[in-house]
Formats: structure tokens, sequence, C-alpha cells
């Protein structure tokens, strides 16, 4: 019998769920509509079935442990609070203490970008290493912070909104509510706006001219940079100088080994890394400069969310045995 924990990935669309192994081994995934309309009680039915359809394909295994990335979700009391994303699951939801109650094993939940962090130290770029700083770049930036081998959770179980310090006095409104957020420059939608700037500030051509914001993707802008195009090259540039310079302040706060850019930006390779590198290295405090390495997830493919929510299950049951 095989030892595995249960990963499942939370999105506003989809929930991915797969049960993987101590090596990080998915044994068998799928993925289910979230129905962020619909009642929270519809979700969890879904899930406790689909669970037992992946029981089957996984063959004889042992599940141990349940972590579950999602948006807002606290690791202290185990509940998704006023994500607005699940509008149809209410205000808040005890989502870890009623898998808990249904599976019989222990349950931790905590929100992506954490769950992110956890899977880079247990099966990713940073094993080895003790402090370091994810940043996922997806629709918005999330970040996941680990220090001393530690998830940074804070006081109330939120720390780590990297997305949400102001880069931009007065800059663009935010999903948030607020204006000049880090992720209304750095995300697939950060570096859509940016090209629509440039775009209406240039009188140069660009493959990009014609597409209108709601066609546009940053996947279209890393193609037309790889096909020479100077604006869309132009893009990556300010963005990674942004992040570069957020990174710097980052790095004197925590003073990470390493800082690991995950999602889809961040397969943008050198467009994104290059300026990042270049802005972090000559705003870094002179006491950091050369100290901290700017890397990409090597994790790929499908399932890399739910690995990185079944290593927080993993960190679960080993403190569990640990504590036995």
């Amino acid at each position: 019998m095989t030892t595995v924990t249960l990963g499942i990935d939370v999105g506003g669309t989809n929930t991915k769920i797969g049960f993987v192994d101590k090596h990080g081994r998915c044994l068998a995934s799928t993925h289910i509509p979230t129905g962020a309309d619909e009642p929270f009680a519809n979700f969890l039915s879904n899930v406790f079935s689909t669970v037992d359809k992946l029981k089957e394909e996984a063959g004889d295994v042992e599940m141990v442990a349940v972590g579950i990335g999602a948006p807002n979700a606290n690791y202290y009391n185990g509940k998704i609070e006023e994500a607005v994303n699940l509008k149809g699951w209410g205000k808040e939801v005890a989502i870890a203490d009623l898998m808990e109650e249904h599976f019989k094993v222990p349950v931790a939940i905590t929100n992506d970008a954490n769950a992110a962090a956890l899977g880079e130290m247990k099966f990713g770029v940073a094993q080895g290493m003790k402090n370091f700083v994810v940043v996922t770049l997806g629709t918005g930036l999330g970040s996941g912070i680990i220090v001393n081998g530690d998830l940074l959770y804070g006081h109330d179980g939120f720390a780590g909104e990297l997305g949400h310090i102001n880069v931009v006095e007065n800059g663009r409104i935010c999903g948030c509510g607020r204006r000049g957020c880090l992720e209304t420059y750095v995300s697939a939608t950060g570096i859509k706006r940016t090209m629509f700037e440039l775009l209406a500030d240039s009188n140069g051509t660009s493959s990009l001219a014609d597409k209108t914001f709601e066609e546009l993707t940053a996947k279209d802008i890393f193609d037309a940079a790889e096909a020479g195009d100077e604006l869309a090259k132009e893009a990556f540039e300010v963005t990674g100088e942004i992040l570069g310079k957020a990174l710097a302040d980052t790095i004197a706060i925590f003073s990470p080994e390493a800082i690991v850019l995950f999602g889809g930006l961040a397969s943008a390779g050198n467009y994104i890394t290059e300026p990042t590198r270049t802005a972090m290295e000559e705003n870094c405090l002179h006491i950091f400069k050369g100290k901290t390495k700017l890397v990409v997830s090597n994790l790929e493919g499908d399932n890399t969310a739910i690995l990185g929510s079944s290593a927080l299950a993993w960190q679960e049951y080993e403190k569990k045995q640990a504590n036995a």
C-alpha cells in the first residue's frame, strides 16, 4: 500500500484534485468545476464523490492527510474568508473542518501562493532551502514566504501579499479597490495594460496593434517579442523593472537565499527574468547585492498546483508523526 496525501487546488472556475506520494508523484488526478456561484454544499459533495473515483484509479493507497490551496484561505482557522471569486459560498466556509469530518484525516488549508512555496520546498527548485520567496505570476501576483523553513502566515493567517504593496502612487486601479498595487503592473493582466499604454504612446508599428484588450493575452506579447516586436520586448522590460525594484525591497526585509518565479508569466524566460534581475541588483541595499538568486520554478505540467497543496498535507502529516 502506498502512502499518499490528497492535494486540492480551488480555483474560481475549476478545482484540481490528486493523490501524491512522498516523492511528488501524482498517482491519480482530475479536475472538476468549482461552481463558484453555487452553494458550497454542492462543491463538497462533488469533491467527495470525485475522491472516491480517484481512489479506484490510484490503486492500493492510504490517504493520510489533505491539503487545500484556495483564495483567501486561512491556515489558522481552516476557513475560506470573503473570497470575491467564490461568491456563491457566502462570507466564509469552514472547509477544513468539514473535510476532516468526512475524510477522518488531518486537513489544512492555505492560499495558492503559499501552497506553491511549500511545493517548491518539498518537490521543486527550493529543496534544501530554508529562506526563500515564491512569487506567483498569473492573472494577479501572489507570494509565499518561507522563513527558517516555515511558511510565514502572520498573526491573522494572511501574511505575504506582495501583490498588494504600493509601487506607483495613485497608479492603476486594482481589483482590491486601491491604486498602484504591484499586481496591476506585474501579472498577466498587468503586462497587457502596459502593452496597451505603450501602443497608445508609440508611433511605431507592432504586430499587436490591431488586437483589442479582451483579445490580447500575455502569451501573445511573448510570441510577439519572440518574433522581434520591439514594443512587446519593451513591455517585458517595463514589467521586469517594476518587479525587480519591488524584489529589492523584499530582499531588504527577508534576506532570502532565493526568489522563485512561478506561473504563466514566469514561462517567458529571459524576457522577464533578465530585466527583473538587473533592476533587483541595481536597487538592492549594498549588503544584499549578489546574495539572492532569482530562479524560475522547475515544477511543470498540469499538476503543479496539486503538488503545492499536497506538500501542505505532507507537512501536516509529518508534524503529527513527529508529535506522536
